[in-house]
């Protein structure tokens, strides 16, 4: 069972996370022995070299990649525990994902696309046809609600992404270079986005980025080098 109504402690536990991958019999170790606690409404910047496991380190926290070993814990559920079906319940129930590329469907609309996860949690459509309307709104998107992915810039690609992503206003969103494709006055408005999430709902941030002047906004920068967190 997944507990949709968790209140209490941290949203994320990561302990002892090790990933180690096999390629062609050659073990390549990104992750080792990652210990890290995310708190209710708690902003975190991961930085660190490219390679060096953010993404990956991203994936485990979110339940999309299983670790070598050690264990991760969403709102008290442990991710291990848990069948494909259940941690994707968890997922949509607690965590906002904003992919480094934005995955969206490439055959639905900006709008339904940032609708989908109210959809899939048994929403109304109407209901969350608006609650997607309302917030692509405030993401700049307002003339751009009927167009497919390949009808979008880059850069209106990653807006409607994070609108998907906080749609939900869940526990944690985990984001991987959420302002890399925008320009600075587009950045700073999601930013400002977020902050408001972020203060009025409790949602957590844990950002993977490059950029420095978001990470010093945060309330812990850690940097990954080596594999392991500083």
């Amino acid at each position: 069972m997944v507990d949709s109504d968790f209140n209490n402690g941290p949203v994320i536990e990561a302990s002892k996370l090790t990933r180690i991958f096999d390629e062609g019999g050659l073990k390549a170790s990104v992750l080792e022995s990652v210990d890290l606690t995310i708190q209710p409404g708690e902003r975190v910047a991961i930085v660190g070299a490219s390679g060096s496991g953010k993404s990956t380190l991203l994936q485990l926290l979110g339940g999309l990649d299983k670790p070598t070993s050690g264990t991760v814990k969403v709102c008290g559920q442990d991710m291990s525990s848990l069948g494909d079906a259940a941690r994707g319940r968890l997922r949509n129930q607690h965590l906002g994902f904003i992919y480094q590329f934005h995955h969206l469907l490439q055959e639905f609309s900006a709008l339904e696309n940032v609708a989908m996860p109210m959809l899939i949690r048994g929403m109304h459509p109407t209901a969350a046809a608006d609650r997607a309307r309302h917030l692509l709104e405030r993401v700049g998107m307002t003339n751009r609600l009927i167009h497919k992915p390949g009808e979008l810039s880059g850069g209106e690609r990653q807006r409607a992404a994070i609108a998907r992503a906080l749609i939900t206003e869940p526990q944690a969103v985990l984001a991987d270079e959420p302002t890399g494709n925008l320009d600075s006055k587009r950045a700073d408005d999601i930013y400002q986005l977020m902050m408001r999430l972020n203060q009025s709902s409790g949602t957590a941030l844990v950002i993977v980025t490059h950029d420095m002047r978001l990470a010093e906004r945060m309330d812990r920068v850690l940097t990954l080098t080596d594999g392991r967190l500083a």
